[in-house]
Order: C-alpha cells, then sequence, then structure tokens
C-alpha cells in the first residue's frame, strides 16, 4: 500500500490509470462523506411511507453498498421498533385492488409490484373478492393485508389472503412485517443498490 507522497499529486491527476491506484485519493479524508437527506431520499421508499426506516438506519447503513447487508440492517431497525410504529407501518401499506390501486394513487412501487402479479387486471369478480376479502381482513386484524406479491398470481394472492384470515392477530401481524421486509429486500434489488 502506498503512502501519501505530495509530489505524486500532479501525476495522479493527470494520468487515470495511475489516480486510480494511489492511495490518498481513495483514503477516508478525501471521500465525499454521508449525506442523510440523500441517503433518505435514496432508501426512504423501501420501506412503503416509511422514510423513519432510512432515517433511522444512517449511522449503520449510510457507507454500506451490499443489498443484502443494508436489507439486513433495515430489517433490524424495524425490529427494533416498538409495537405502535410496526403498527403504523404495516397500516402504510395499501389495499391490494383496493381505492388507492383503482384511482392511480398508490407509489410508483406499490403500483408495478401490484401490476407485476396481474392485480391492475383483475375480472369484476375478482376485484369483488378482493373487496371482501380486504373488508374481512381488516375488520379481524385492524391492518391491512400485506404480501409480498412480485411473482404471484392473482389466484395465489386470493388463496394466501383467505388462508391467512384463519390466523390470529399475533401471527398475522408477524407475517405482515416478514411480507414487508420481502417487499423491501425486492425493491432494494429492483433499485440496484
Amino acid at each position: 500500500m502506498m503512502s501519501f507522497r505530495p509530489e505524486l499529486i500532479g501525476q495522479c491527476l493527470y494520468d487515470r490509470t495511475w489516480a486510480n491506484n494511489c492511495n490518498f485519493m481513495s483514503s477516508e479524508k478525501y471521500r465525499k462523506e454521508p449525506n442523510l437527506d440523500e441517503f433518505v431520499s435514496r432508501y426512504g421508499g423501501i420501506y412503503e411511507h416509511s422514510p423513519w426506516v432510512a432515517e433511522d438506519c444512517f449511522v449503520a447503513a449510510a457507507s454500506v453498498e451490499d443489498i443484502h447487508e443494508l436489507a439486513t440492517i433495515f430489517a433490524n431497525c424495524v425490529g427494533r421498533a416498538g409495537h405502535e410504529r410496526k403498527l403504523a407501518l404495516i397500516r402504510a401499506h395499501p389495499d391490494l385492488a383496493g381505492k388507492a390501486a383503482m384511482s392511480g394513487e398508490l407509489t410508483e412501487e406499490s403500483g408495478a409490484e401490484q401490476a407485476s402479479a396481474g392485480i391492475d387486471q383483475c375480472t369484476k369478480a375478482e376485484y369483488e373478492q378482493f373487496q371482501e376479502l380486504n373488508a374481512q381482513y381488516k375488520d379481524k386484524f385492524g391492518f391491512p393485508f400485506v404480501m409480498a406479491v412480485r411473482g404471484s398470481s392473482r389466484q395465489d394472492i386470493l388463496a394466501a389472503f383467505a388462508s391467512r384470515l384463519n390466523n390470529d392477530k399475533q401471527t398475522e401481524f408477524e407475517a405482515a412485517i416478514n411480507e414487508i421486509h420481502k417487499i423491501a429486500r425486492m425493491r432494494l434489488q429492483e433499485s440496484g443498490t
């Protein structure tokens, strides 16, 4: 490893190949400091309408570039959150084939995820089934049904919906958080971060 040699600065600046090997150019002192606003701008939408996750993870995750490591840091941050904050996170998710989807008010990510599962092309009967299941689920659990739908069909989603209605509230709460983490991982992978 080379040490800093001021007399070589000129050579590094004019010879890009050589500059890539200059230790002083890659030292911590010369790297751009992580910026909270930029970090939140980049990762604030990974968890639906919940930029607090990126804000709370900033110190631990700001210099991390590995998607899997970032996903783990984010998931651990959510895991440390209190029950009310987790509940708010679950409630930040839209109903599948719900009013927000029908009126075009979904986030870009949620819209793409629901479209990838064909939810935007429901038949009238499927749409009515989604509405009925959304209502039953919310009545029973007090929060929306959450599922990482990318790669699933409408039939897969409706079957999971009906099956999960048989769970108790704590099981469904945990299932929703786990599905939210799956969604976050997919969004990180999709972003190419």
